[in-house]
């Protein structure tokens, strides 16, 4: 029989000792097994980080769960999906809404996959830069990751400015629900109103971020349930109402109808920028893998099952609004190009009702945006680890009070502020940071992926995330979205364009693309090694 861990000499201790059943383990030992089995296992993470060649620095407190709440949070479906509906209404209408996102989402399960391989063998806050390192050949390894990694910095920022501009947009809107006659809101949404509204979100973000890093496992827990919650109160609310009645299911799931200008086919791709960007956070949850007890299993299994609640999720909230959408026409010449508290107010028939559904976006926007700020704070940081950011030593100290790489987080943020100042001159900047976020990201996800594909996958098949022939399938989709995504979404809206309506993520994607270049050809071709791996 076991030892038992004796707490007491008492008689009452005694006795309970004297008279629990023999042979088997007591409650004292499963706890202390318990705690043991997530010792191990954590010590283990560290192990193999310390022989990826990394010192442990973060604590790891996530649990699987957590860790697909959190991965969840990051997508959060019905307010991603609430803050871009603009597009595929533009795009194609009823069929762009729905098909883009199953089509989309189907995409995205395998983009998943065959990140998850991978993440399985290399579990490291470097994600996808320090993967294209280890799987490309010994003369391009360097170059493929000094790319793929500032693909994925800019991509982490540029996706977490959009959610916090989109979540300002989203809330101006919200707010002009209340009219002070039809067509025209209580709040003016100046371009200087909006600006100051963003600055205040993107500095909360950060400042939550910071400062409750051990409560954001319980904050991604509650957003979860908050999600569902609120989805099935607009569900029900939007569908029993239905002011100005319902449309047929035809209608819904078959009518097409575009307002972009584009010929048919373009117009439905270009409206896919809708899920892209609900999705594209899918890879970015890689960057807490050192925060993460067991990511060489977690981290894998949290990005494709969070796929699949996404997708249900989002079909949840899509098809309802279908069945209610007010004019087509209306939605998309709105000047906010913000759809959905409009969508609302016209299903349920008052302003008081619409904002009362709306809340629970509105929070899950903040929400997103402080999962985003954590994921891109750690990527920075990471990235910043092996010499790769101008200025590294300052961005790689880690606060040890706060438990989080403070450094690099504000610098995150200042980019983000300073990006957010093309507002001024384009009140298309939404479509810009959300577009350059996409094809960033995306770009990164396929690179390692590629890479694998080309070298026999040889790397992947020692990994615990295994998919075999499935994964070569799901590695040869995620490679071929990547090259429609990266033309795709540097195309404007609607055409003809304006000086308003030109989208600049070409521009920011061009900008970001010449620094890194100009920043390897003045110090990193010389100095910079990749990730410090040992070679066996």
């Amino acid at each position: 029989m076991r030892p038992v861990l004796v707490l007491s000499s008492s008689p009452a201790m005694s006795s309970s000792s004297a008279n629990k059943p023999k042979g088997g383990p007591t409650l004292v030992d499963s706890k202390l097994e318990s705690h043991q089995r997530l010792d191990n296992v954590q010590d283990s993470a560290d192990h193999l980080l310390e022989t990826l060649g990394y010192t442990p620095e973060l604590s790891r407190n996530r649990s699987t769960a957590q860790v697909a709440f959190m991965s969840f949070v990051l997508a959060s479906i019905p307010y991603g999906l609430a803050t871009t509906l603009y597009y595929p209404l533009v795009g194609g209408g009823p069929v762009d809404i729905i098909w883009g996102w199953v089509l989309v989402s189907l995409i995205i399960v395998c983009v998943a996959a065959s990140l998850g391989e991978i993440t399985s063998v290399y579990p490291t806050a470097g994600g996808v830069y320090y993967q294209a390192f280890m799987l490309a050949s010994p003369k391009w390894r360097r170059i493929a990751s000094w790319i793929t990694g500032w693909l994925f910095v800019v991509g982490n920022i540029t996706i977490t400015l959009a959610v916090n501009f989109g979540s300002t947009l989203f809330f101006v809107s919200c707010i002009n629900v209340f009219e002070k006659e039809p067509g025209v809101g209580i709040f003016a949404g100046e371009t200087w109103q909006v600006f100051l509204i963003f600055l205040a979100l993107t500095l909360f973000c950060n400042a939550v971020s910071a400062l409750g890093n051990k409560w954001l496992p319980w904050l991604d827990t509650a957003a979860v349930f908050w999600t569902f919650a609120g989805v099935i109160a607009i569900l029900i609310s939007v569908l029993v109402i239905a002011k100005n009645d319902r449309h047929e299911a035809k209608w819904v799931f078959g009518h097409f109808e575009s307002f972009s200008g584009w010929p048919s086919g373009w117009s439905f791709c270009v409206g896919l920028l809708h899920a892209a960007y609900a999705t594209s956070s899918t890879g970015m949850i890689i960057s807490m893998c050192e925060e993460v007890k067991d990511p060489a299993t977690q981290v894998p299994k949290a990005m494709v099952v969070t796929i699949f609640f996404n997708t249900i999720a989002g079909l949840l909230f899509l098809i309802p609004l279908v069945f209610v959408l007010p004019d087509l026409g209306m939605l998309a010449a709105l000047a906010s190009g913000q759809p959905v508290p409009p969508i609302i107010k016209a299903a349920v028939g008052s302003s008081g009702g619409a904002i009362g559904l709306l809340i629970p976006l509105m929070v899950l926007a903040v929400i997103c945006g402080i999962g985003c700020t954590t994921a891109a704070s750690r990527c920075t940081w990471a990235f910043a680890r092996d010499g790769a950011i101008p200025g590294s030593k300052w961005w790689i100290k880690v606060n040890k009070t706060l438990d989080v790489p403070l450094n690099a987080m504000m610098l995150s943020m200042a980019v983000q502020i300073i990006l957010g100042v093309i507002y001024f001159g384009s009140t298309a900047a939404f479509n810009a940071f959300s577009g350059v976020g996409v094809i960033c990201l995306t770009a990164a996800y396929a690179t390692p992926v590629a890479i694998s594909l080309l070298s026999g996958r040889k790397q992947v098949r020692k990994g615990k995330f295994y998919l075999g022939q499935l994964g070569a399938f799901c590695n040869v989709i995620t490679i071929a979205w990547s090259l429609l995504a990266l033309p795709l979404f540097c195309m404007p809206t609607i055409i003809p364009v304006s000086a308003q309506t030109v989208n600049y993520a070409p521009v920011v994607f061009v900008a970001a693309t010449a620094i890194s270049g100009i920043w390897y050809w003045a110090w990193g071709n010389k100095n910079y090694a990749g990730p410090p791996v040992h070679d066996d």
